[in-house]
């Protein structure tokens, strides 16, 4: 019985949605036919109102009606149901709707929704949606705030899968995911939904594995959330350190400054030290050397006449002897080289000075020195 509902409201949102397009083909050809029989405007100005105003007029029509849609939103409520299936619909008039909080029933079936705003979800009055037949790709994270909602229709659309706030949706009785490229998971979570009693399952078992999910994510958000307090604490850590070996390094550069200084001033004590010690060396150099000065003066003074003395003696007794060697020399030149030679006084001078020669020449050093002076006569 509930399976024959189900099967008779598909196929009557399947008729009518057939109906609306049979309908928009049948306008759209019946406007191009009468508008292929027009003549084209002699003026350029009349030429272009003629070939752009059809596409202004189409814009305006499509304001105009959704503006006429939302102005007879309140003609579409019966009781506590508003029914805007079959509305050629890209958006959800949202605000319009917040304007109706007693119409808890919403259809928004055979539409042209591909998604929905975050501020649809504060349409928080709704009991029953009815989304079957769009091409929603997604469902906003925010829809776990329609606390109230127990039947929500899916039914061919476009989802492969629901926002982990899907798992907020606690009043939720009654679930359609049929006809949706849903992921492997979420599809065997969700089941046929053939019946009734398969889409309360449905919804049971769907709310069941996005809780697990969003307990995952949670767990996943927790584990970020320490890998991320991790690694701010080993960043503050290689930072504390980073600090302190840079404090360190300041602190190391100061005292080898310090002791650079101090040793800069050592040396300048000691340099300073060392001409001091200079200074009194050479003082007490000059005094010695004066101190010997005086000394060798005064012991000089007694024995200079002497000295005098004596050197005057030698100088004499040398003269003399120079004379005497001059004197023999020239008495033996006389006698050896000129006619006194053979006089008496000459012969016995003349045969000591022979053999005076001989045994000169039996010497080896004079021998040598005869060699030479012959090598340089030749």
């Amino acid at each position: 019985m509930l399976d024959g509902a189900h099967s008779g409201r598909s196929s009557r949102h399947a008729v009518s949605c057939a109906s609306w397009h049979a309908r928009a083909v049948t306008w759209i050809f019946i406007r191009c036919s009468a508008s292929s029989v027009k003549l084209l405007p002699s003026t350029p100005l009349q030429w272009v109102w003629t070939v752009f105003l059809p596409f202004v007029t189409r814009e305006e029509q499509h304001i105009n009606m959704i503006k006429g849609k939302v102005e007879n939103i309140k003609d579409k409520i019966d009781g506590n149901e508003l029914d805007l299936s079959l509305s050629n619909l890209t958006e959800v008039p949202v605000k319009e709707l917040a304007a109706f909080p007693k119409a808890s029933v919403l259809d928004l079936s055979c539409n042209n929704l591909t998604a929905l705003t975050p501020e649809f979800c504060s349409l928080t009055h709704l009991i029953k949606i009815d989304l079957s037949k769009n091409q929603l790709v997604c469902l906003p994270e925010e829809i776990g705030q329609l606390g109230i909602l127990q039947h929500l229709d899916l039914y061919n659309n476009k989802l492969k899968m629901l926002p982990v706030g899907f798992s907020q949706l606690k009043s939720l009785k009654w679930l359609d995911l049929k006809d949706n490229p849903l992921e492997l998971s979420l599809a065997k979570a969700a089941g046929d939904c053939l019946d009734e009693k398969q889409c309360k399952q449905c919804a049971s078992r769907v709310l069941q594995h996005m809780r697990v999910l969003q307990e995952e994510a949670e767990k996943e958000r927790e584990r970020q959330l320490l890998k991320e307090r991790e690694l701010e604490k080993k960043k503050e850590t290689k930072q504390r350190e980073k600090e302190a070996r840079e404090k360190e390094a300041q602190k190391k550069k100061k005292a080898e400054e310090k002791e650079k200084k101090r040793k800069e001033y050592q040396a300048q004590m000691a340099a300073l030290a060392a001409q001091e010690q200079q200074k009194k060396k050479k003082e007490e150099k000059k005094k010695k050397a004066a101190q010997n000065q005086g000394k060798k003066t005064a012991s000089e003074c007694v024995p200079k006449a002497k000295r005098s003395m004596c050197s005057q003696f030698f100088s004499l007794l040398l003269k003399l002897l120079l004379l005497l060697i001059v004197g023999v020399a020239s008495v033996i030149a006389v006698c050896q080289l000129t006619e006194l030679r053979k006089e008496a006084f000459c012969v016995p001078l003349n045969v000591h000075f022979e053999e005076t020669v001989r045994w000169a020449q039996g010497l080896e050093v004079v021998q040598q020195v005869i060699q030479k002076m012959s090598d340089l006569r030749t």
